[in-house]
């Protein structure tokens, strides 16, 4: 990629300057030996330009030349096939994220008329967990084994994985959107020239040129954009978890394996991992949690989240919490719920004091059930909620407790 100015055609407009937004472009002296009309060009500062194109739109000379590579391993879409869902493992066990993925890939596949596969990375004891990518609807499993690829390290993890795709161009990657997969997403996109769209709230397949819909919150989450890759390949995609609905296929089929070994680099080794210390402070899980309790600023102070706490206990569910309440300190960023927090899909979601701004939805908005209580009755929160409470959080909250508990005992 590369851009320069066409001294011969520049007239030293400053058209450029102003339309370029990040400050690149000044005006010097023409040199003596340039040839051109003008007493002075412009000149890109190649350190802060971002080849964003946006000057040649505005030159009304052609003196500006960008080019940029199609990039991706091979230019030729035609070579790129089949649906990869990225199957990650902790401990050797898959995680739920992958099954999601799985569940989503195949409409994505049927739709491209390719298959679906599943991509595991492990030592060779990880091959005790292909059977359960088959249940999930995979058609063929690559199976990257290496001692080192045991535990997650993003150097030899990158290279596996980079290694795979380069010799079987997959047309779709997915990964989940977790600590892991966002680190590995990244990397892997740079290492195959490929486009990536981070935390996607939905997917799709365009009918008409085959490409994926990748659909997520832009501009703080006050709106869904749905971006498409249209010249590069892979096409890659994280997606939180619990977006989509995990769901077994009926009558799984025996897939292939087909099995592949990694060249692993010494300088891909500089990190050793020498012990896994679990974090006993963590004590919320809320993205496998069945009922969640969730308070927002309308709970009026933190130690109103007792009577949440307490709601939560009777109904054998966690506690969540808005991003205004943990911002402002009321509880710990474990129990946040939405675009900058946890993405949940519980069977009860019960919003308490919870405005419902489009950052909260997007995290929660999946759940089975919603119950809402706001005072507010135009709060955006009823829009989504199954069931809806207008009164105020503090009487109705205590008496839902006081009443469950009654029925329980």
């Amino acid at each position: 990629m590369s851009i320069k100015i066409l001294l011969d055609k520049c007239t030293g407009c400053t058209l450029c300057v102003k339309a370029c937004p990040f400050a690149a472009i000044s005006m010097i002296d023409r040199p003596a030996e340039a040839p051109g009309k003008g007493k002075r060009v412009a000149q890109i500062n190649l350190d802060v330009c971002t080849l964003c194109g946006a000057c040649v739109a505005s030159c009304k000379f052609n003196a500006i030349d960008l080019k940029k590579d199609l990039g991706g391993v091979d230019v030729d879409l035609s070579h790129y096939k089949d649906v990869w869902v990225f199957a990650e493992q902790r401990e050797g066990k898959i995680q739920s994220v992958a099954y999601e993925l799985l569940s989503e890939g195949q409409k994505l596949a049927a739709e491209c008329g390719s298959q679906l596969c599943a991509v595991l990375l492990g030592d060779e004891k990880i091959e005790e967990e292909i059977d359960h990518l088959f249940k999930y609807g995979a058609q063929k499993v690559y199976l990257i084994t290496h001692p080192e690829l045991k535990h997650y390290h993003t150097a030899p993890y990158t290279r596996a994985l980079a290694e795979a795709v380069t010799k079987h161009k997959p047309e779709i990657i997915l990964l989940g959107a977790t600590t892991l997969g966002r680190d590995l997403a990244a990397r892997l996109a740079i290492r195959v020239g490929a486009g990536l769209t981070a935390d996607c709230t939905a997917l799709g397949i365009d009918p008409d040129k085959k490409n994926l819909l990748q659909t997520r919150p832009a501009f703080g989450g006050n709106i869904m954009a749905t971006i498409q890759t249209l010249r590069h390949r892979p096409q890659m995609a994280t997606v939180r978890p619990k977006v989509f609905k995990k769901s077994p296929v009926a009558k799984p089929a025996a897939g292939n394996v087909v099995k592949f070994t990694p060249v692993i680099d010494e300088k891909d080794l500089v990190v050793k991992l020498l012990e896994i210390i679990q974090d006993e402070s963590v004590k919320v899980n809320l993205a496998e949690a069945e009922i969640i309790v969730s308070g927002g600023r309308g709970i009026g102070d933190p130690k109103n989240f007792h009577m949440l706490e307490e709601l939560a206990q009777t109904l054998g569910g966690a506690v969540g919490a808005s991003r205004a309440t943990v911002d402002a300190g009321w509880i710990s960023a474990h129990h946040q719920v939405g675009q900058t927090g946890k993405t949940v899909s519980p069977k009860i979601y019960i919003a308490c004091g919870i405005s419902g701004k489009i950052q909260h939805l997007v995290g929660m908005q999946s759940s089975d059930t919603i119950i809402a209580i706001n005072k507010d009755p135009d709060a955006p929160i009823f829009k989504v909620a199954t069931y809806g409470i207008v009164g105020d959080v503090l009487e109705i909250v205590p008496l839902l407790t006081k009443k469950l508990k009654e029925l329980k005992g």
